[in-house]
């Protein structure tokens, strides 16, 4: 089984799913297709690669949120199995890493994170659990998110949903200054300020929503942009404003993404905490009904370059080692 890497902009990768779709790939910066094939097989990953610092090697990872890895969408339906959805058993993918040779793509590592369910690589690694809220299952709702929820709409908050291509500057505006507002309270790493043309063109997918919720006076409170992939619906990227936070305006506006949901007879998923049990975690799980793993392959190309880039660095379990400072 070989590797191969391509220099296309992630266009060998792309198909319908908003995780692979050419909005999201050239959002994110994806800059090659990642293609294994052997008898049968013709698996696709997009990837973002990258320079390694203070050397002359490359390494490699997949693009936020669910890409995953994929059959070829020009080999048919026929030539490649991917696994059963309901599987149990972790990490029976079908195919295992170490059987394909990635010398051809000059990387010394790939990060690949997997869409939700069974994982299609051997060995992959559990890196979260995501809640999700399925319409297939009774739902579930806190009493004090219930309480707060109405005593918002009372109060005058309203929540609309708008397919993606339809959202206006103004919408757009105000949901990315309550997401950057909400990236400056937690924290985050410079990374996860996206800039509004990343939004503007993932917007213009078929396959991608803004939830807004309103305050009293008309200003953007809370918004999450939510996308459709992979059999399921992702409650993407979120913020608050800063001035409504006391409101808790979110609980109003995953309300209406399950409404969304039931209608789209698919499962939200919510996602996860920043780590098990956290604040976020517990506000999610208020309303979910079930949770699912969710996995990642860490896959070392080069074990020579990469013990001789990772000397003296900690044993942390951060992959790939060398990038852990």
């Amino acid at each position: 089984m070989l590797a191969e890497l391509i220099s296309d902009g992630g266009a060998g990768a792309a198909n319908s799913e908003f995780f692979r779709s050419a909005e999201f790939l050239e959002a994110d910066g994806v800059t090659h297709t990642l293609k294994i094939a052997g008898e049968g097989v013709d698996l696709r990953a997009p990837l973002i690669v990258r320079g390694i610092p203070d050397s002359d090697a490359r390494d490699a990872v997949s693009p936020y949120g669910y890409p995953g890895i994929a059959p070829s969408s020009e080999r048919g339906r026929g030539l490649n199995r991917i696994p059963n959805q309901s599987s149990t058993t972790p990490g029976e993918g079908l195919l295992d890493p170490a059987e394909v040779d990635f010398s051809a793509t000059g990387l010394v590592s790939i990060f690949i994170r997997h869409t939700l369910g069974e994982p299609p690589l051997a060995s992959a690694a559990e890196r979260n659990v995501v809640q999700i809220a399925d319409p297939a299952l009774p739902a579930k709702s806190r009493g004090s998110d219930r309480n707060r929820i109405n005593k918002n709409r009372r109060a005058g908050y309203s929540v609309e949903v708008v397919p993606g291509p339809e959202a206006t500057p103004e919408q757009r505006a105000g949901f990315l200054a309550a997401y950057h507002q909400t990236m400056h309270r937690t924290g985050a790493a410079q990374r996860y300020f996206f800039p509004a043309a990343y939004f503007d063109r993932i917007l213009e997918s078929d396959h991608a929503w803004l939830a807004i919720a309103h305050a009293p006076g008309g200003e953007v409170a809370a918004a999450s942009l939510t996308v459709r992939s992979d059999g399921f619906l992702h409650y993407y990227l979120s913020g608050s404003a800063d001035a409504q936070l006391r409101d808790s305006p979110m609980k109003n506006v995953v309300a209406a993404l399950a409404e969304l949901s039931a209608e789209q007879g698919l499962p939200l998923n919510l996602g996860g905490g920043l780590s098990r049990g956290d604040a976020l975690e517990e506000f999610k799980r208020g309303f979910a009904n079930r949770e699912q793993p969710w996995h990642v392959s860490e896959i070392v190309c080069d074990r020579a370059a990469y013990d001789r880039l990772s000397v003296g660095e900690p044993a942390d379990g951060f992959f790939p080692a060398y990038r852990s400072q």
